[in-house]
């Protein structure tokens, strides 16, 4: 399979010998998903050996994106994808419909809510979202990059 899927569009080729890893969940939009997705994301970054400080930020940004799919769609399941490539973790969540212009980082909350984009912001070195297509929803993607000490 060539490297991109339906959530996380191809960023570049792959160079001989450079394995990617992918591991895709799908969850009902329901707030004790947000549990389920944390779940799911440790136990597969401690099968792929990530560092510390990668595997909590990690599940901290899927902790944050689902809620966010949970609390603002009309979705009735969330889906998750984490691929590990070179040294990179990428993260995306789709939901099935969103309001119209997307997420956005809420700069002047007062409230207790609206502040997990800043985190998510703060933690990554990247993230985005986009429209699915076909009307069916947005993804919300985030990046990190993870230690030396793992093969590419």
């Amino acid at each position: 399979m060539a490297p991109g899927s339906a959530l996380i569009p191809r960023l570049m080729d792959l160079c001989p010998g450079t394995e990617a890893l992918r591991y895709c969940f799908a969850l009902p939009a329901h707030p004790e998903s947000v549990a389920g997705a944390r779940r799911l994301t440790r136990a597969r970054l401690d099968q792929w050996r990530l560092d510390a400080d990668t595997h909590e930020s990690a599940v901290l940004i899927v902790s944050e994106l689902v809620t966010n799919a949970v609390v603002h769609t009309m979705s009735s399941r969330v889906v998750c994808e984490l691929r590990r490539l070179d040294r990179r973790l990428r993260i995306a969540v789709q939901d099935q419909g969103h309001q119209p212009g997307g997420p956005r980082l809420r700069h002047d909350s007062d409230d207790e809510h609206g502040r997990g984009l800043l985190l998510v912001d703060a933690m990554c070195g990247a993230w985005g979202s986009r429209d699915a297509g076909n009307g069916s929803g947005r993804i919300v993607w985030a990046e990190l990059a993870h230690g030396p000490g793992f093969p590419c």
